[in-house]
């Protein structure tokens, strides 16, 4: 069976990102399928889709940035450069393990599909 995982690391700390609000949706819709915080490893608890939710189609993965690296102390103004980073992905196969990782900096990221 296929599940979706995600996990953050800092790289601007170079530590992993704890404490990161990260909220699922499917593109077009306002309500989030999930919502989930990082622990201490920047890793999610349990998976964000999994089972009968594990389904073909598109996604959109929220990181809540702006409110990490605040709560860090690195205000960047009134307006930060990065506050939601947004992965729109897609899932072909429901038997796969569909992992989507996010390095973050203050001023940039990057993403890949994971194992």
């Amino acid at each position: 069976m296929g599940r979706l995982t995600t996990h953050v690391l800092d790289i601007a700390n170079g530590c992993p990102g704890a404490a990161i609000r990260i909220d699922l949706f499917r593109p077009g819709q306002h309500d989030a399928i999930t919502s989930i915080t990082t622990n201490a490893d920047g890793r999610c608890e349990t998976p964000l889709l999994e089972n009968e939710t594990f389904t073909v189609g598109e996604y959109e993965l929220v990181f809540h940035a702006g409110e990490y690296f605040n709560k860090k102390g690195q205000e960047d103004g009134e307006h930060r450069f990065l506050d939601r980073v947004v992965i729109r992905f897609g899932i072909n196969d429901q038997d796969q393990h569909y992992h989507v990782p996010l390095l973050l900096s203050p001023f940039g990221y990057s993403t890949y599909r994971g194992s």
